[in-house]
């Protein structure tokens, strides 16, 4: 069945109909002449390719770090999210069970910890690190397991230090697997942590100010070593979370150059529920509140992520691409948007997600505040 959305504006401005097909995208076109039936007139809408959640916790097993892949999946615009390491080895197979149940794409980091979150310190006993286990795992899911993830931070380590990243790295370079590291509180530091990332890995959480440990040095400048993983090919994720993002490291970032490659949220229950993550367009209105553009806030959920995922079918509006897509509108109404430290900005112009169509279906999103 030839479906057509109508009227879609995307973020250039351009109006054009989508044509889609067996939930694949066949055109987007200004003239199209392809006939088939309207799923939906999107006049008024903005219309992207699916937003892709880079950094989510969608494993509902571990509090805090938990939730459902639909409750902060494409019930709130997103139509794939990428779990970041709430699974490790010993119940990805659970996991796995849960993502096929729901609407919403689900991907996972897998933890390299076999026992994933099920304790905060999942990386204080290098016995749960099983080369074993993880290559099992990534044999029985190669399409749902994308990367590993090392939480690095003081907390999660203890007394081992950079050791769990160096294991890591040997799993990852047999596995032919990204990285994404996670950096925080100090030790291991941001430098030791960089000098194991290659090209293609992501590290995440990259506007924090915790510690010392952040990517600016005292005087201001920038850590040289970041210039360096960038030039070699490692990407930036947000990672906003409860304890992760800083609206000054953010705006200095930004006044020298430093950009990020995915905007992440790092969301679940609780700091979807309480703040101050809420959902993806309140992080999309955060970026534009920095002065960001729309198109670059756009495209760090589709066509970034997707890049970053290896998965060219997804984040796309080209012919062949699927056809996830995520229709908002971009409202002026002021609205305070506060940080993981307590500091608020005033957002001008707010994002609204208002439908998704995945799996061939229009589902119009519920409204809230």
């Amino acid at each position: 069945m030839v479906q057509i959305v109508k009227n879609a504006t995307l973020v250039n401005g351009t109006t054009v109909d989508i044509v889609i097909e067996n939930q694949r995208i066949v055109e987007a076109s200004e003239t199209t002449t392809i006939q088939g039936d309207v799923i939906v007139d999107a006049a008024g809408m903005y219309v992207s390719p699916g937003w892709i959640d880079l950094h989510t916790h969608a494993f509902p097993k571990y509090k805090p770090y938990c939730a459902m892949p639909d409750q902060i999946g494409y019930k709130t615009g997103v139509t794939t999210v990428v779990d970041a390491g709430s699974s490790g080895a010993d119940d990805v197979d659970e996991f796995y069970r849960i993502a096929q149940e729901a609407t919403t794409r689900v991907f996972a980091f897998l933890n390299i910890s076999r026992i994933g979150l099920m304790r905060q310190d999942e990386l204080s006993d290098l016995d749960n690190l099983s080369f074993a286990a993880i290559q099992q795992a990534v044999e029985e899911y190669p399409q749902f397991i994308v990367g590993l993830k090392a939480r690095m931070s003081a907390s999660v380590v203890c007394g081992n230090g950079i050791q769990p990243l160096s294991i890591a790295e040997t799993f990852r370079h047999k596995l032919e697997l990204p990285l994404m590291v996670h950096v925080g509180t100090a030790p291991p530091e941001l430098n030791e942590v960089l000098s194991y990332m290659k090209k293609g890995d992501i590290l995440t959480h990259c506007y924090h100010e915790k510690e010392n440990n952040h990517i600016f040095r005292e005087d201001g400048s920038v850590e040289p070593s970041l210039l360096a993983a960038i030039d070699r090919g490692v990407y930036l994720d947000v990672g906003h979370g409860s304890s992760s993002f800083s609206f000054g490291i953010a705006q200095k970032a930004k006044q020298q150059g430093v950009y990020f490659d995915s905007l992440g949220t790092d969301i679940y229950q609780n700091n979807q529920k309480n703040g101050p993550v809420y959902n993806m367009e309140t992080m999309l209105s955060k970026f534009l509140a920095l002065g960001y553009s729309l198109e670059e806030v756009i495209e760090a959920v589709t066509i970034k992520p997707a890049e970053i995922l290896r998965k060219p079918d997804l984040g796309s509006l080209q012919p062949g691409s699927i056809a996830d897509l995520t229709f908002f509108t971009v409202k002026e109404s002021s609205k305070k948007l506060t940080d993981s430290f307590g500091t608020s900005i005033d957002g001008e112009l707010l994002i609204k997600a208002e439908a998704v169509i995945i799996g061939g279906k229009y589902f119009e999103l519920e409204k809230s505040d």
